[in-house]
This record gives structure tokens, sequence and C-alpha cells, in this order.
């Protein structure tokens, strides 16, 4: 189905960009092509990376292959056509990707350059959010749902859930433990559903805690005050605020995505990385072996 989907809309797509962007020839005014390469769902990249070299070849460009989550780490980046918001690099950064889909504690210390220094070692923060929403029968996204009915009259005292790895002398990530927490504590206390707002709020806590807290263990590790943040999950009013908050503490800043670029995975942050990439030469070699890596690493 996604396969499908994807199919059936990338053309339309394509040219809604080219159209918001005013151009009329790609051959004379586009430079390059750059397309997700990995990771994520195998069949959607497979739809990408086939129309980016099909358009590579249609119009004579070279092809840029660029890892998904490095699109995430360079969106606090994204700047409109006016140059707007302004951006300027002032490396080094640390950097968290906090989304769905991962969570990873990244050592940004200059154009291109990652080490990974923390990460989920099974669930992510986003996917812990949802796992909450479907079980109080909110829908999915459960993010944006969770946020709500926190911010309503939410108490994030009410109950208490664990803060997992805090604990732990690295810098990794662990939220199947707390899902299934949510999930036992739910089947024991049916009527907990009455009081949503505080359970939502609880579990909100929970979550967002133990990522504020390995993240100023992060700092004190690194010695890097300078933050930047990206993924879905940082649309969160309250989960910026609990960043500012840090920074503050620390003498440093924090850098998040505008909003635009928010709501979902986009080619703006993927454009931004792959400018870089252009910029030092880095290039497809062979534009028919490109292949989709879905587990792909930074």
């Amino acid at each position: 189905m996604a396969k499908r989907a994807h199919e059936e809309k990338i053309d339309f797509i394509i040219s809604e960009a080219l159209k918001k962007s005013k151009i009329t020839n790609p051959k004379s005014q586009l430079d390059f092509i750059a397309v997700t390469q990995g990771p994520g769902l195998a069949v959607s990249l497979e739809v990408g990376i086939k129309k980016a070299k099909e358009l590579a070849k249609l119009y004579g460009k070279k092809l840029i292959s660029v890892n998904h989550l490095e699109g995430h780490i360079y969106s606090s980046f994204v700047q409109n056509s006016q140059g707007k918001p302004p951006r300027d690099f002032d490396f080094p950064y640390l950097a968290l990707i906090i989304s769905g889909g991962h969570t990873e504690l990244v050592k940004f210390t200059g154009h291109l350059q990652y080490e990974v220094i923390g990460e989920t070692i099974d669930d992510a923060a986003g996917e812990a959010l949802d796992k909450a929403a479907k079980l109080l029968g909110l829908g999915y996204p459960g993010g944006p749902v969770i946020e709500k009915l926190a911010d309503l009259a939410g108490n994030i005292d009410v109950y208490k859930f664990p803060r997992p790895m805090l604990k732990s002398q690295d810098l990794n990530f662990s939220f199947s433990g707390l899902k299934t927490s949510f999930y036992y504590f739910l089947k024991k206390n049916p009527r907990s559903v009455e009081k949503i707002a505080d359970l939502a709020s609880s579990f909100q806590e929970a979550v967002f805690d133990t990522v504020v807290k390995k993240t100023d263990k992060a700092i004190r590790f690194t010695g890097i005050n300078r933050l930047v943040v990206g993924g879905g999950v940082i649309a969160n009013l309250y989960l910026r605020k609990k960043f500012r908050e840090l920074v503050k503490k620390h003498g440093g800043k924090v850098l998040f995505p505008p909003f635009k670029y928010l709501t979902g995975d986009n080619a703006a942050m993927i454009g931004v990385a792959a400018s870089y990439k252009a910029e030092k030469g880095i290039f497809v070699k062979d534009i028919e072996k490109l292949d989709r890596i879905p587990r792909m690493q930074l």
C-alpha cells in the first residue's frame, strides 16, 4: 500500500515542487538531484530512488544520496528563499534526533562529520508516545494527541512511570520497558482512563524526562553546550521548553527546525544536507548501482 501510494503521488509532488519554486526549465535551473537512500521503509525508499535516477538521467545531473538521519540533523538549518530564520554554523554541536523511528545522540563536529554517542537499544521515543496513544484509543500519530491532552489539565505527578536507563553509564536509550509498564498499568487500573489527561501528561513526562536527562548527561560528557534537535517529536512545545531550560543551565543554546518542516519527513532537510555534499564533491559514482538501505546508519 505504501509503495502504491508513493508511486501514485510522486510525479504530482515533483510537479508541485517545481511549480512553487518557479522552476520552468529544470535542466538549466537545477544543479543536482538528491535522494534519501535510507533508513526507512524499503518499498518507499525504492520509489524515491527510482524516480531520482530517472530525473538525473533526464536532466543530465549528478545524483547525491543522503542519509535520512543526517537530514534530521540539518533540519534546524533549513531556510526560506529570504534566508530566514537566520542560521550560522558554530561547530561543534550535540545533535539529538527524536522521532517515531529514531532516538539518537550525535556529536556533530563539522559538515558531514558525525559520531553517534547514544542511541535507542529497542524502541524510539516517538514510538512509545504512539503506543501509549493507541492503548488509550486515541489513534495515530499519538504524539500530538498526547500533547493536547497533557496541555488541557494534565498533572505530571499523578502517575509514576519508569525513567529507563537513567542510571546506566552510557548515553543509550530504551523505551520498550516503559511501553510495557504503561500497558500493564492500564490493565490493572482500567478506571484510570477516566483521568486520561493525567495519564497522558504523566506518560509524556516519563518519556521527555528520560530524553532530557540523557541529553544533560551527554552535554556534561562531551562539554558541548550547543544543541540541535530534529525529528517530529520536537514539534512538542513543552519539550522545546524543557530543552531551552536545559541549555540555559549549561550556558549554551538550542536550535529547532522551523515548524513548517516538522510535520513529517521532508525534502527540504534532505536538500540542505545534500548541498554540503555537493560542495565537497560527494556524488553517486554509479547511478545504476545506487540502492536502498532500509537500516542505514550514520
